[in-house]
């Protein structure tokens, strides 16, 4: 009778196959084994780490994991409640090459221009309109409103006391003493004095570039 596809051992060989198979069953199932947990631990790292690539001193590559946030998520908070960046104003200064034509006198005293300072100019008046509670006639630097004619300027700390100034289209442009301070007269702003508060209105607000003058014989 005849068969087909039948493999005929001799009685030798069906020994060492049995031990030959069973090895390698066993070996397959290790290899499966160990794939899945490198699949595993792969997926893990992935989700949990990120991998950094730093060069040492010699030049060789070296592999860090690190569970660290990323930086642009450690990027700083500006902080609730803190109050805003006061601002400066930087005034426009220009020195005076002065020369003996420009030379005057004040007081009977040589001054002299030293710098032109681009401001902004209002006015005011010594009536309540512009000086209530202070409206007594009297200035913060204790003279009278109709010192140098009622010529006077009101200025910031800055300019001190008797500090000359000339305003263009204010006393004929001539050196005025700052006399006079005001709750908002600060930085880049002065105030000129007018009898009245009517023409001190007309004055309105004007930016322009006054002349800060000094004494020569000190």
């Amino acid at each position: 009778m005849k068969t087909r596809n039948r493999l005929w051992l001799r009685p030798q060989s069906t020994h060492a196959a049995g031990v030959v198979l069973p090895a390698i069953c066993t070996l397959t199932a290790f290899v499966g084994v160990g794939l899945a947990l490198l699949a595993v631990q792969a997926a893990a790292g992935s989700a949990s780490t990120r991998l950094m690539q730093l060069a040492t001193a010699g030049g060789t590559d070296a592999t860090i994991a690190t569970s660290e946030p990323d930086a642009a998520l450690m990027a700083p908070v500006a902080e609730v409640g803190m109050p805003p960046t006061e601002t400066i104003t930087v005034l426009e200064e220009h020195p005076v090459d002065a020369s003996e034509s420009d030379i005057r006198y004040f007081d009977g005293r040589p001054i002299r221009p030293v710098k032109t300072i681009s401001m902004i100019v209002t006015a005011y008046s010594p009536d309540a309109r512009s000086c209530a509670p202070f409206a007594d006639g009297i200035t913060a630097s204790g003279y009278s409103v109709s010192t140098n004619a009622g010529k006077l300027i009101a200025a910031d700390k800055r300019f001190k006391y008797g500090t000359l100034l000339s305003v263009p289209g204010y006393n004929d442009n001539l050196p005025t003493p700052v006399l006079d301070r005001g709750g908002a007269i600060k930085g880049n702003r002065l105030d000129v004095l007018y009898p009245t508060h009517e023409i001190a209105r007309k004055w309105g607000r004007q930016r322009v570039d006054i002349v800060v003058w000094e004494y020569i014989d000190g």
